[in-house]
Parts: structure tokens; sequence; C-alpha cells
């Protein structure tokens, strides 16, 4: 008889060994420096395994040893951190009219941030050229590159394909993904947040939401294809969106320009705050509308915390006390700038590290 339980099996000495990676990892993420006692004493892990999986990552260039503790009673402590001198992930996003670029190498640091115009009619190959500009300084700065994630509302293929052909690195991991998607990881991982359930807003390409659920990113994709009334009515982009806010708070904007919204939502703000009256009843219908739709959201997925990412950021505190109203969903502003899809790509592949799979050894 076939059945779909599967009967439980011993892990074997590799599974647990990265799996023990990955806890002294990840302690050092979150934790920042700490001893090897310190290591062991918050996870669980005896002294003796912490020292031979220490042993194991320095020889990787994935730790190092970066001093001495003074903490202590006794005898100070060699104290252990991420090393982000061998390894680097990039992150790119497309979004707003907008070329963003990051990096970071395998300790957080951030090693670059560009941003540029996009010309639509040659977004691929100014993508490829970005992306080999982007590896071409990483690798220049001595790290090896783990991977490089797109950030594009939707993602394709043929954007993949193009970008791999071009930095030619057989182990080098390329994917494309979702802009809220990403979003969504960089503010779990760089937002502040101690909720393990989240879901990130965002206005950058489209009405769309990234879920965070049980501290794993679940998935992202559209949020205002949907009607809040019968079929045929306005959609919730149409009610809630970025491009038809402008279009409602500034009468007078120049159409041309929504290429990039950043300099009228800027504008928004600015008429909001001095009190006029046509942007002040734009937001007010806005979030009002947007807090039905994240009202949704939260009764299908039940998020402890809704971030309102990029463009709503910046309008949030017109925003969030409107939208308030119709969710019981704790609702936040994020503080990731205009570039979070970016830093998720990058952070992505940090990520992956951080589960115990080791990438190969470089010179």
């Amino acid at each position: 008889m076939t059945t779909t339980r599967a009967e439980p099996q011993p892990a074997d000495f590799a599974d647990v060994r990265t799996t023990n990676l990955a806890v002294v990892l990840r302690h050092l993420r979150t934790h920042g420096p700490s001893s090897r006692a310190a290591i062991a004493a918050t996870t669980g892990l005896t002294k003796a395994t912490v020292s031979s999986l220490a042993g194991d990552l320095i020889g990787h260039r994935l730790l190092r040893e970066t001093g001495l503790s003074g903490n202590r009673i006794g005898r100070p402590a060699t104290v252990l951190a991420l090393d982000g001198t061998a390894y680097a992930s990039i992150g790119i996003q497309v979004a707003d009219g907008q070329l963003s670029a990051l990096a970071l190498d395998y300790s957080g640091e951030r090693l670059l941030l560009w941003h540029r115009a996009l010309d639509g009619r040659r977004e691929t190959s100014e993508i490829v050229a970005l992306a080999q500009r982007a590896a071409s300084r990483v690798r220049q700065q001595g790290r090896h590159l783990l991977g490089l994630t797109i950030a594009a509302s939707p993602p394709s293929e043929e954007l993949r394909s193009a970008v791999a052909g071009s930095l030619r690195q057989k182990d080098l991991v390329i994917t494309v993904a979702q802009h809220a998607a990403l979003a969504a990881v960089a503010e779990h991982r760089h937002g502040g947040h101690l909720a393990a359930d989240l879901a990130y807003v965002s206005g950058a390409t489209s009405l769309e939401a990234g879920l965070i659920l049980e501290g794993r990113l679940l998935r992202g994709g559209p949020l205002g294809r949907f009607t809040l009334g019968p079929p045929g009515t306005p959609t919730l982009q149409d009610h809630a969106g970025i491009e038809p806010l402008i279009r409602r708070a500034l009468p007078d904007f120049d159409p041309e320009a929504l290429a990039d919204p950043g300099p009228a939502v800027e504008q928004v703000a600015i008429r909001a705050r001095a009190g006029d009256a046509v942007a002040t009843k734009a937001l007010e219908h806005t979030a009002g509308y947007l807090g039905q739709g994240l009202a949704v959201l939260t009764n299908l997925v039940s998020p402890e915390v809704i971030v309102l990412g990029d463009h709503y950021a910046t309008l949030a505190e017109w925003l969030i006390p409107g939208a308030e109203r119709f969710t019981t969903a704790r609702l936040t502003a994020s503080t990731l700038g205009l570039h979070a899809a970016a830093l998720g790509g990058a952070v992505s592949h940090l990520d992956h590290v951080d589960t115990g799979r080791i990438p190969r050894p470089v010179d």
C-alpha cells in the first residue's frame, strides 16, 4: 500500500553536523561576536562540539577569531565573529524606473549600493550591465560571489538566463523573485521586528505583499487585483495604489513623470503637512481602502505585524491611522528605504549559508 506518510528515519552524521553548523552561524548572526563557551551555553551544544564546528567554519573562512573577551571570571576567552572577507552576495531591484544594486559580505556589511535610472526600452541589457559591474566590483574586493538575486515583478526566467549567461560563474546561484517577497525577507532580518509572522506591503511596482510565516518566506505576489465590491468594480490597486493616489492628490502633476513616483510621493507628503485639502482627502481615501485590503490579508494569514514599505512608508503618518480602523494587525512603517528588495535579494544568499550549507572553499 502506498502512503504519503514517511516513516521516521535516523539522521546521519552529516545531517546532524549541518544542523549544528547552522545553530552556530545563526547564533552569531543574531547575537554578534561570542566566545565558544557563550555559544555552548546559549545553544545547548557541548563546548567540544562548538570548538569542532568553529574550527571547521574558520577553515572555510566563515568565522574568524577577533580577540579576547574580558567579560568573565578567570582567563579571557577568544571571541568568534562572522568573517566577511571571503564571500559576498548581490541583490538587484527593478522598480519605479530605477535599478538598484546592493552587495553584502558574509558578515552582513554593505559593500556597495548603486542606483541607476532605467530605460524601459533596454531594460534587460541595462540589468545585465549593472549585474556585471556589481559582480566585478565584489570580485575586485577579493570576495567570492555566492549568488545574485533580482527583484522584479513579475519574475522572468528570460531575465535570469540573460544575467547568468553574462556572469559565467559555474557555482553562482542566480534567481529572480517577486519584489515584495524579497523586501519581506529584508524586513524580517533587518527591520527590528520580533514577530515570526510578518507581511510586507509594497507599492513600488504595483500593490504587492510578501509573507513571512513562522520565520520563513511563504510567498509574495499581487495584492491589488481583487475587488472589495461586486464584479466589475474598481480593484484595490485602483483605490489604494500609489499611482492612483498621486493622481488624486496632485491633479496638477505631470503624468509623464510617473516613471519615478518618488518625487511625487514626497510632494504629496509636503502638501499634506501644509494642510492641503486635496492631498489630505486623497490620503484618507487610500488609507481606508488599504485598510480594508489589509483586513482581508489579516483574515487569511494572521500576521503579527504588517509593514508598510517604500512609498507607503513615506506616507505612513497619514495611511496608518486610517488603515488601522479596519484591521486588528499591528501596522508599522519600514525604515529600510526604497531598496529593501535589493537588500532582501542579497540577504537570501547569506540565509542559505546560515542553514549550514557551506560553500566551496576559496583561496
